[in-house]
């Protein structure tokens, strides 16, 4: 029987930082993956320089980057352990990073060296405590018994492993969501959260591009390859999302940062809007050109939109395949009113396969916002696993960091 304070059961994001900082904090911490690489996701990520977290994220109100069922659950921890305390610990470390778009930080060299920095953490255990890493080693059973030391009634877990029985008094799932089957997730945090009663919240694809009926989307996908900036929206109320990103045509549908962002809303069956010149007045702009042009509408519209947009788009009516000069206002308000206001309803995404994040997950009604405990004494849950989804920018690092060390801390203090 191989005995620890902790077992961390995920060598993820979350999970490597949340042993990092109870290792730190004196704990005795065993980290299990079922994979033979760590932190797979970080690898793979913003291109392989990994877009670690987010310098716009408001501390006072983070929950307005995030979504779940209570968008708010993700604010203590979001609030305590900020992008600036993870930026200072990077460059701890000496990596060196850049902002690209938005507040969005990058890796100058490549997303390795936050590995390494990661594991570098796991290894800088102090006051006895100390980090050790199993993999590949899977898990294949969690029991939970609880033992009286010291007139305390104290949670004991018994997992079943690929290198023997562990015992532990406390568990952390940081086993990731369902996106990204190909390195590796799987469903089980969802199912070791069922195991002890605790209630999910329905999974799907997030931050995904969207793909529409293939005989509707022909006139469409010749455009594939085309980036343009757009506005882009879907829902209501509630369920509103709003973005100024850019937008990517595919043979299939629509991707890009627009679309990502949008995904996360979007619903089955229900369509999403674009303004495809958002910085443009088109119908001031086109009434103009009528006035003092001899061009073609395509050529006109060139000058606003990219051309190959443009061509694309007049050939959908006859009206609007001639020159401006002589186009009726009828049909030139119409083309405005269809470019800035077009709207689609996706027959479905791309899927888990392309999907950057998995929405839903475990309830957070069922969980601590302050410590990520469960109503299961000494099972914690963090990271991607929990019913938190952040914006497409380092969001959702953010709260893998800042939910990892909530939940060290917590153990921390923990009587033992």
């Amino acid at each position: 029987m191989h005995s620890y304070d902790v077992v961390v059961v995920g060598a993820g994001a979350a999970g490597l930082f949340c042993a990092g900082v109870a290792g730190q904090l004196g704990l005795k911490v065993l980290v299990v993956d079922h994979s033979e690489k760590v932190a797979e996701k970080i690898r793979i990520s913003g291109g392989g320089r990994c877009n670690f977290t987010n310098r716009q994220l408001d501390p006072g109100a983070p929950q307005k980057y995030f979504l779940g069922e209570n968008p708010h659950f993700c604010r203590s921890a979001l609030s305590r352990y900020t992008p600036q305390d993870f930026i200072a610990l990077v460059q701890r470390h000496g990596i060196a990073f850049h902002e690209k778009h938005k507040g969005q930080l990058f890796c100058d060299r490549s997303a390795e060296d936050l590995i390494q920095m990661l594991l570098a953490e796991c290894a800088a255990g102090a006051l006895g405590g100390s980090v050790e890493r199993w993999q590949p080693c899977r898990v294949k059973n969690i029991a939970f018994s609880a033992s009286s030391q010291r007139g305390m009634v104290q949670p004991c877990y018994h997992l079943e492993s690929d290198q023997g029985l562990i015992e532990a008094g406390a568990v952390v799932m940081a086993t990731g969501g369902l996106s990204i089957p190909k390195i590796g997730a799987t469903d089980f945090g969802y199912r070791v959260a069922k195991q002890f009663g605790l209630r999910l919240v329905e999974t799907r694809p997030g931050l995904v591009p969207l793909t529409f009926d293939g005989d509707a989307w022909a006139p469409y996908a010749q455009l594939a390859g085309l980036a343009l900036p757009v506005k882009i929206e879907t829902g209501a109320k509630k369920t509103h999302g709003e973005f100024l990103e850019d937008l990517l045509f595919t043979h299939r549908g629509l991707s890009g940062p627009a679309v990502l962002q949008i995904s996360s809303y979007w619903r089955e069956g229900t369509p999403i809007r674009l303004n495809l010149a958002p910085d443009t007045d088109l119908p001031l702009a086109l009434a103009r050109a009528k006035a003092t042009s001899r061009k073609l509408i395509a050529n006109e519209l060139a000058s606003l939109v990219p051309s190959r947009l443009a061509d694309a788009w007049v050939q959908q009516e006859d009206a609007w395949q001639r020159p401006v000069a002589e186009a009726t206002d009828k049909a030139l308000n119409q083309l405005a009113e269809r470019l800035t206001r077009w709207e689609l309803t996706p027959t479905g995404s791309e899927g888990y396969k392309k999907a950057e994040v998995t929405l839903g997950g475990v309830d957070t009604r069922d969980l601590s916002s302050q410590t990520m405990e469960s109503k299961q004494p000494g099972l914690y849950f963090i990271g991607e696993v929990v019913d938190v989804t952040g914006w497409l920018g380092g969001y959702n690092f953010q709260w893998a960091w800042a939910s990892a060390h909530a939940c060290a801390q917590a153990l921390a203090a923990r009587p033992r």
